[in-house]
């Protein structure tokens, strides 16, 4: 069974790279790493010729580590609304501290849309959640001491890595047998919790419980698989384009599976975060882009 994780890239699509950039950079400390255009390889592996030549830009947390944001020119969705759509929900970044960077990004690009706030199910995680220029949600997240429940990254910067990615599905049930059984993640326990971003977007109580699991993944990343209520609609891009704000999730795998149909026949690509390796896409139970990147020898 090939394992999964860690997160290597949380690719956004955005009509205006440059002010990701400037956004990121300025408020979370992230620095540009690459950029360029879209190659017609890497078009291929995500079976969208028409982004060939597209700007994108990939940034790092202070410009070191191996978990990047990608950011991807592409048309928006005209329908799209956070927490109303199934997929890739958010990315979760360890930071040192929660309520220093929500003051960091009033009047900022990044609309806090859930302040500063101790955990329902453990006082000893404090996060928040912004939008950022491209309706992506971040959450950001500090724990206040080691939790022997979760394997966490240290935040080394004040703004880190992304390590938990946030999956709105049908059920926390289906996701957790999609990874399960072509990756060998162990099957994590439901907790309900209160995700008041998720209520509000969804005109619920915003104390509404919802069901939601930790799958734990290699090198200290987890997805967070949440159930979306049953009003939740797919996550529809235009044709040829991206899926709206968080658009796909990139993992690190021992090799690719062969139980799972991609979208293109896997490539080898030359730059960030590949480094010369194997890659293909498949999608997941809630619609989800998964981008695979053999570890190689």
């Amino acid at each position: 069974m090939s394992r999964l994780g860690p997160i290597a890239c949380v690719t956004v699509a955005t009509p205006d790279v440059q002010r990701m950039i400037d956004a990121y950079h300025l408020y979370l400390g992230y620095q540009v790493v690459d950029h360029g255009r879209l190659t017609a390889a890497q078009a291929q592996v995500w079976a969208l010729p028409g982004l060939t030549g597209r700007r994108y830009a990939m940034m790092l947390p202070g410009g070191e580590g191996n978990t990047f944001f990608r950011f991807v020119e592409s048309k928006p969705a005209h329908d799209y609304v956070a927490f109303r759509h199934m997929g890739w929900n958010a990315a979760e970044l360890m930071v040192q501290d929660t309520d220093a960077i929500a003051a960091r990004l009033e009047n900022s690009p990044f609309r806090i849309i859930g302040p500063p706030a101790d955990l329902s199910f453990s006082d000893k995680i404090r996060a928040m959640q912004a939008l950022g220029p491209a309706e992506e949600s971040i959450y950001l997240t500090s724990f206040k001491e080691k939790l022997p429940e979760f394997d966490t990254p240290d935040a080394k910067h004040f703004v880190d890595r992304t390590f938990i990615v946030i999956l709105g599905g049908p059920s926390v049930a289906i996701i957790n047998e999609f990874y399960h059984r072509h990756f060998g993640v162990a099957i994590a326990p439901v907790i309900p919790a209160v995700i008041s971003v998720l209520s509000n977007a969804q005109g619920l109580p915003s104390e509404t419980q919802h069901d939601l699991a930790a799958l734990a993944l290699s090198g200290q990343s987890y997805i967070e698989a949440d159930t979306m209520p049953t009003s939740t609609l797919p996550r529809t891009a235009r044709a040829g384009e991206l899926p709206p704000a968080i658009a796909m999730v990139s993992f690190g795998v021992d090799k690719l599976p062969e139980t799972l149909e991609y979208l293109s026949p896997p490539q080898t690509l030359p730059a960030a975060p590949y480094h010369g390796r194997r890659a293909a896409v498949c999608v997941g139970p809630a619609g989800e882009l998964v981008e695979l990147i053999e570890r190689g020898q």
